[in-house]
């Protein structure tokens, strides 16, 4: 009896599981709804930003170049001095025993080697002997120059003028030679270093101004003029620019942070600029998913992203051009080549979808 109920609604039942079927698949074949943005050229000049910090355009760490009993420290942390002024002494007993005995010996050879030179002069002596004694002579003038070195080697007096930025020991301790003792700074003038990314690095030629902002010095915009930029990338794969700071850049100091900006040259800019949603980070680089009208399809492809803003938008370079279309919305969950459906746009006089 139950047998040949199912057999007779089984028909009925057929049209009903194909439906079912055909809706899951045309629920797995659906094109991903995806909002759509036009790209648009950059709001007035191109500008990067990266972060800096202020360095002494010359630092130095003063050591003595011989060893001893560090006899005192004559300048504390925070101290000016200027270049040639004394700032330590190693006890230079030692060393004035050493030149005194240098220079009674440099006494003796020195009147052998005048009398023996005499003589050969006049015919007394020979020839080696004359050598010998000249060889002598030379030898403990070198010795003696040596030693008086190492006597004036046990004051340390400044390279140039500057601050004293750290102070590494304290009097009565022993110290060998080069190892520092105080750490100088220079005040003829300051720098900002900051590390340029790859991208950034090879559109250097096109770098026009700088400038920089500090934190602690709201409202305030310092010109920067380029010194140089490494050409060797560090551990963290960035290049490192110099740039100098006005010389009455007085209110700044080492140490300090700073926002470098770097204007493009207007004429030769190919930045672009899109949603910053559009944006795809993976593997330390940045996508963006073109979108092609006539085929419905999305395709990825790197850019250079050199300015993020505060609107939400992000000035790129390389992959796309103003006038392109780029997927806004969802773009971690889309695939190279992959079919989407574009958003239907937003009325602004219909908020919401209501009417």
């Amino acid at each position: 009896m139950n047998l040949k109920f199912y057999l007779c609604i089984l028909p009925a039942l057929l049209p009903v599981l194909a439906s079912c079927n055909s809706s899951s698949r045309q629920t797995a074949d659906e094109e991903a709804v995806v909002r759509i943005d036009t790209v648009t050229v950059p709001l007035g000049a191109v500008e990067l930003q990266y972060p800096g910090r202020v360095v002494a355009s010359t630092e130095a760490n003063v050591s003595f170049k011989v060893a001893g009993t560090l006899k005192r420290v004559l300048v504390d942390e925070g101290d000016y001095v200027k270049a040639g002024q004394l700032l330590a002494e190693i006890d230079p007993v030692d060393y004035q025993v050493q030149l005194s005995a240098t220079e009674a010996e440099y006494a003796q050879i020195k009147a052998d080697a005048d009398r023996v030179m005499g003589l050969y002069q006049d015919g007394g002596t020979t020839a080696s002997n004359y050598d010998k004694a000249r060889y002598g002579l030379r030898q403990i003038e070198a010795k003696l120059r040596n030693h008086r070195n190492q006597l004036s080697y046990t004051r340390l007096t400044a390279p140039f003028s500057g601050r004293v930025q750290k102070r590494y020991f304290s009097g009565g301790e022993n110290v060998s030679a080069g190892l520092p003792i105080i750490k100088m700074l220079s005040e003829n003038g300051l720098e900002v270093e900051v590390n340029l990314p790859a991208a950034s690095y090879l559109d250097r030629q096109d770098f026009g101004s700088y400038s920089c902002t500090f934190d602690v010095l709201p409202g305030v915009r310092v010109p920067l003029t380029l010194i140089g930029t490494l050409p060797e990338a560090n551990a963290n794969q960035l290049y490192t620019m110099r740039l100098a700071l006005p010389k009455q850049s007085s209110r700044v100091a080492p140490g300090m942070s700073a926002w470098v900006s770097i204007t493009m040259n207007d004429s030769i800019s190919t930045a672009s600029c899109v949603p910053a949603t559009a944006l795809l980070e993976q593997d330390g680089k940045s996508y963006v998913f073109a979108f092609t009208p006539s085929t419905g399809k999305v395709s990825r492809v790197a850019v250079g992203v050199q300015t993020l803003h505060t609107d939400g938008t992000a000035d790129v370079h390389g992959g796309v051009r103003p006038g392109d279309l780029v997927v806004s919305t969802g773009v971690h969950h889309l695939k190279d080549g992959q079919k989407v459906r574009p958003m239907a746009p937003v009325s602004k006089t219909n908020v919401g979808g209501l009417l």
